[in-house]
């Protein structure tokens, strides 16, 4: 997959764009000013696999709160400023390692070079947020809502910050609508090279939510669009850091760690598959192999179906097989194939 060349920018140790890694970033739900609830959820969120945070800073007494907070977190602190450019002023006096603003919205062009002077005294990056729910009035009234106006509202930001040459800058265009999210970044990369944050926004919660995310997320990514994501889910954070996993893994942009692949059933399968696969999948969550495993209902065309699988098992009646690359190295009974796989696995563990 070929993704688009972007200026990188260093964000608290963690570069964005370029050749870099895309990253996974989540946001906390915490009232900041709670700092013990805050330091506990982005440790859950660090331990899920999160590697940028943010936290909202919509008042002093969360600049006040951010300091024990930064130095708490082993990854890279952004503050989340909405309009008051004194909150930003603090939140890099505090140590944050970044900062999400629309220069646009704090009041003039002398707010800005104040916050400017700042953030390149302390190599603080800030990421420009383009929502199409928020758009400027005068934008809105002259492009309509669209993706037009959604990249017209960040030029209009980032022109800010150019007037200062100030570049460390990162974009993000989104909406609730995936179409109009891909167009706004398609045309936003035909006119600048900043490293793009992208997701769906108001994406929903449950299955809806992750199906909506994988949808949006996965359409950017297989047009070489992104560079750090987040998920956006009415969920807990943590799961909004395993689904952008999980969706890095399905693109072939992550170390997949173990894959687990299972036929969807028909009416030739002989044992419980649903029963099996849920069990193997909980067998194998501390071994840390790159490893796809089959799990197939059907010892028919179960083999040759995931010939591409690592290792594999599939059920017949009473019986079951163990392949590998689409191959049997074993024939064993229909009880012992999840013995039988483990064995296996661990022997590939030790090679």
């Amino acid at each position: 997959m070929n993704r688009k060349k972007t200026k990188k920018v260093n964000l608290g140790g963690v570069d964005i764009g370029g050749d870099a890694p895309i990253s996974i970033q989540s946001m906390t739900n915490t009232k900041t000013n709670d700092i013990e609830a805050t330091i506990n959820q982005i440790r859950e969120l660090i331990n899920a696999g999160c590697e940028i945070i943010r936290v909202a800073v919509p008042d002093n007494e969360s600049v006040k709160a951010l300091p024990k907070i930064i130095k708490a977190s082993s990854i890279p602190v952004i503050a989340d400023i909405h309009f008051d450019y004194q909150l930003a002023l603090g939140a890099v006096e505090a140590g944050v390692d970044g900062l999400r603003l629309n220069p646009g919205n704090i009041g003039g062009y002398d707010r800005v070079k104040q916050v400017v002077s700042v953030c390149k005294e302390r190599k603080v990056p800030i990421r420009i947020g383009v929502n199409s729910g928020s758009l400027d009035k005068d934008i809105a009234d002259e492009y309509g809502h669209s993706a037009e106006a959604m990249v017209a509202s960040a030029s209009k930001h980032i022109n800010y910050l150019e007037r200062l040459n100030f570049t460390d800058i990162i974009v993000s265009l989104k909406s609730s609508s995936i179409i109009m999210t891909l167009e706004a970044n398609q045309l936003f990369v035909e006119k600048y090279d900043y490293p793009l944050h992208i997701g769906i926004t108001e994406a929903g919660g449950g299955r809806a939510g992750d199906i909506k995310s994988a949808v949006g997320i996965g359409a950017l990514l297989s047009h070489g669009l992104g560079d750090t994501i987040r998920i956006s889910l009415t969920e807990n954070p943590v799961r909004e850091v395993e689904a952008g996993i999980e969706i890095l893994k399905s693109m072939g942009l992550r170390d997949k760690g173990i894959e687990i692949i299972s036929c969807p059933t028909c009416g030739r399968t002989e044992i419980d598959l649903l029963k099996l696969s849920k069990q193997v999948k909980a067998a194998l969550q501390e071994i840390d192999l790159n490893l796809t495993v089959a799990v197939m209902g059907c010892a028919v065309n179960g083999p040759g179906e995931a010939s591409q699988a690592d290792i594999g098992i599939a059920g017949g009646k009473g019986v079951g097989l163990i392949f590998k690359k689409g191959e049997i190295i074993k024939k064993v009974s229909e009880d012992e194939l999840l013995e039988e796989l483990l064995a296996e696995i661990k022997k590939m563990e030790c090679e």
